[in-house]
């Protein structure tokens, strides 16, 4: 149980939210969500005690452990990774090295054996004899070997270190998990392994989360930063969103009869309280929401911005052929006799493990990067637009400001059409005037997205859209490319992103292999699950 009362922040003159007053209880799953900049991890700071609030207090039940996600990947390189993991419970850590310094003692007191005993008791109370086992199945439930678990933190891959620092925060069984974008450099399988973890853990978990899947998964309940203040909602992320948007829709639309705006959002609580969850608190959830009235449903502040891809030219039969592409990339080869063509209507997720691969394939095709072996040709009605997963060269030593930028890219550059159009990409006032180096990630990436759109293009290449997005954008950018017409060659790691988007599935395996699955991303998942 956690108490959060009157808790103000005040951030460089700022107020991120005030006057909050919230309880977090066991068995259920509270994800956290709002606008960048919002505070979504300034809030789980404040909740794990590494920041004190401006007023207020937050309140832990007396004995309950907290586990919090490290953010620190070189923290422990100096420790193995089993070392490492059981320091998620740090007092069964201390315990571990002060008896381990009691037995390599050469004069062994009375006094040492007192304490020795007192110490195996409290070990064995706290199921010491079990960390390592217990250490072995976290590990390997989030993909790794446990032959790893006496390797040195500092000679592994950071993927490899944040699935070790996942399980840290995972062990031991503590009664309250923190989680910051705890699915960040997962693979399907890691993500899928941790859904079902933390759907089944009867504990408290509060998660900060990009992952729309994950967080439909996982959650009771949406904790939503917004309007300067905290508010706590019934239901995972899918039903925070819909009625958010019918609650504005029904403020938009005032001059319609409140009674019926109320009736079809009492019937849009009944259908969502009626779905089914493999989650063992679905009942408690049906519970809650049958108890929800219309003025506990959120209304939201936040702007969408406007992503739509149109078509200057209808795409021929010709799409693209790839035949027999081999790379090596540092030794490695990434792509190995690699061979498919993308038929008109195709909207294509590229997945592995290997995220190198697909950035190397999109690089041969667009034309920056040869390949070893193989070659690739493009169908003459084809026009394509590009987006890079490292856009820096665009934008770095730039002195541009975003009116003149995209001026680049557009045969139509008068103001009137460039402020409006940045507009709708919620660039907005001064915004516009910024110079481009000096733009956040995120506004990178919505500056690369309106390049695209100016386009025209009828096939769009995008590597990994949504870093650096957030939940809105990638909301935006998700059903702008669901209603685009032409051909989509993409790679992402977002599921919801993926199943929503892609009627096709091809898996670069580790080898540079290809399998190629004319499917949904949810059955491409379910094949892998059965080998």
């Amino acid at each position: 149980m956690i108490d959060v009362n009157n808790v103000s922040l005040n951030f460089s003159g700022q107020t991120l939210f005030k006057d909050v007053d919230l309880k977090f209880t066991p068995g259920n799953c509270y994800g956290i969500i709002g606008a960048n900049g919002a505070g979504k991890s300034t809030f789980l700071r404040i909740l794990s005690g590494d920041l004190e609030p401006t007023t207020g207090h937050v309140s832990v039940k007396p004995g309950v452990r907290m586990s919090v996600l490290k953010q620190d990947h070189f923290a422990f390189d100096e420790y193995t990774v089993l070392d490492t993991v059981i320091q998620g419970n740090p007092r069964l850590y201390a315990i571990m090295k002060e008896k381990d310094a009691i037995y390599m003692k050469e004069d062994f007191s009375d006094e040492d054996g007192i304490r020795a005993a007192e110490l195996e008791a409290e070990f064995a109370e706290m199921d010491g004899w079990e960390a390592e086992s217990d250490v072995s199945r976290l590990i390997q439930g989030l993909g790794l070997s446990e032959d790893i678990l006496y390797s040195e933190m500092s000679a592994l891959t950071a993927k490899e270190k944040v699935k070790v620092l996942l399980a840290q925060a995972l062990f031991g069984n503590p009664g309250i998990i923190l989680l910051d974008e705890p699915t960040n450099h997962l693979d399907v399988k890691a993500i899928d392994w941790l859904e079902d973890f933390l759907m089944e853990y009867p504990g408290t978990v509060i998660v900060v989360s990009h992952d729309r899947h994950f967080l439909n998964a996982v959650c009771t309940n949406i904790v939503d930063i917004d309007y300067g203040k905290i508010k706590m909602y019934v239901g995972n992320y899918e039903f925070w969103y819909a009625s958010s948007q019918l609650v504005q829709k029904m403020i938009r639309d005032q001059n319609k009869k409140n009674e019926e705006k109320i009736k079809e959002l009492q019937a849009f609580i009944q259908r969502f309280s009626a779905n089914k969850s493999k989650s063992k608190q679905a009942t408690s959830r049906r519970k809650l929401l049958d108890k929800l009235t219309v003025e506990e449903m959120p209304a939201s502040s936040r702007r969408y911005p406007f992503v739509g891809f149109n078509m200057d030219r209808e795409p021929g039969k010709d799409i693209l052929i790839v035949e027999g592409i081999s790379k090596t990339i540092d030794g490695v080869k990434v792509l190995d006799n690699l061979s498919f063509r993308v038929n008109k209507g195709d909207k294509i997720a590229f997945v592995g493990e290997n995220e190198i691969a697909n950035t190397t394939l999109f690089k041969i095709i667009m034309g920056e990067m040869e390949p070893d072996e193989g070659e690739y040709k493009w169908g003459v009605t084809i026009t394509k637009s590009y987006f890079p997963m490292d856009n820096s060269a665009y934008f770095n030593g730039c002195s541009l400001n975003l009116v003149q930028w995209l001026s680049q890219y557009t045969p139509e550059t008068t103001e009137s059409f460039m402020r409006g159009f940045l507009g709708r990409m919620l660039f907005s006032g001064d915004d516009v005037y910024k110079e481009v180096q000096v733009l956040s990630g995120g506004e990178k990436v919505r500056c690369m997205l309106s390049r695209m759109m100016l386009y025209g293009s009828n096939v769009l290449v995008l590597d990994q859209p949504t870093n650096h997005l957030d939940l809105e954008s990638i909301t935006a950018l998700n059903e702008g490319l669901k209603n685009f017409k032409g051909n989509i060659l993409f790679a992402s790691h977002d599921h919801e992103f993926i199943q929503t988007i892609a009627n096709r599935i091809i898996e670069i395996k580790s080898d540079g292999t290809a399998a190629d699955r004319l499917c949904t991303y949810d059955e491409y998942v379910e094949e892998t699950k059965r080998g």
